[in-house]
């Protein structure tokens, strides 16, 4: 896959506040990089150091091989951004602001025409063209601010919180939309929304008080959690003193707790290894009958907290 962009120990510094503080990562063709963190963590500054709306303090940006600070053009040319808010003139159509965008873009004709139609489509914004922006609805005023982004079919997209304020629905399709097009663009979704990890993307890098706290997959990120391979279990007519012996009993069993309401026992397997089915068989040579037993894949939630506390 073909390097789209590469940024090396990127800082951004306001006075005496580091608000990016030596950041490094790369994203390929093909790839969709979901960027995490807190509010104030740094997301939205590195975005606009990658897309040449601020300067670095230090370190380099390049987007298909063009440095942000030697060629600023032709990285912008290269990039579809959606900022944080989505802004556009208020006073404009969907229709006359995308227009607007493609003459900005270089486009005219029927190439012009050809690029407003199509990012409207993608966009499921096409029955709200005529309508002044500042009449739309907060989730359709993303939705013009993501054909904005599109409208030039970019080699690159940097979208900043793209499905905040759409409703499930619009999520949905949103979602489908960054899927059907990440197969030839490197995309980085900047999110505080956890369940994008899963349902968009191929890699995740966390960020808290500008530094980069993990870079790697939406799994490895979630076998950091301490209930990743945690088996909750509950035996028919077995009292908890007899079963929380017996599990604690086990050598692959780190630890225990009691689920809420009776519920049975949640099992810490040592080293986070699976263990399902050796403790269903050991349950069943012990003679009991299981009412429930199932993994748990860990808690996105739980590793957010845990890498950037004291940072929200």
């Amino acid at each position: 896959m073909t390097m789209r962009i590469e940024i090396d120990n990127l800082a951004k510094h306001f006075g005496a506040i580091k608000a990016v503080d030596g950041v490094s990562f790369s994203v390929k063709k093909g790839e969709v990089l979901g960027f995490l963190g807190p509010n104030g963590a740094g997301k939205s500054t590195t975005m606009k150091m990658i897309t040449g709306f601020l300067t670095p303090t230090r370190g380099t940006v390049r987007v298909c091989g063009h440095d942000v600070l030697v060629d600023p053009i032709a990285v912008k040319a290269s990039i579809g951004y959606l900022p944080e808010g989505a802004p556009a003139y208020a006073d404009m159509t969907p229709d006359g602001f995308l227009k607007f965008i493609a003459d900005i873009r270089g486009l005219s004709g029927k190439a012009k025409k050809m690029a407003v139609d199509s990012a409207a489509e993608r966009a499921r914004i096409a029955h709200v063209m005529y309508q002044p922006i500042e009449t739309l609805s907060k989730g359709y005023k993303r939705r013009v601010g993501l054909a904005q982004a599109i409208l030039h079919n970019p080699p690159v997209l940097i979208l900043d919180e793209p499905t905040d304020g759409l409703d499930p629905n619009q999520k949905h399709e949103v979602r489908k939309l960054i899927n059907d097009m990440s197969h030839d663009k490197a995309i980085i979704i900047s999110t505080h929304i956890l369940e994008e990890v899963h349902a968009l993307c191929h890699r995740n890098v966390l960020i808290a008080e500008g530094k980069i706290k993990f870079d790697g997959t939406p799994h490895e990120l979630e076998a950091m959690s301490r209930y990743h391979n945690a088996v909750c279990v509950a035996v028919v007519g077995v009292d908890d003193d007899a079963l929380s012996t017996f599990l604690t009993s086990l050598n692959f069993v780190m630890d225990i707790e009691v689920l809420a309401a009776g519920r049975g026992f949640r099992v810490y397997p040592k080293n986070k290894q699976q263990v399902t089915a050796e403790l269903s068989q050991k349950i069943r040579d012990n003679g009991w009958q299981i009412d429930s037993l199932y993994a748990e894949h860990g808690r996105l939630d739980e590793v957010f907290r845990t890498l950037t506390q004291g940072h929200s």
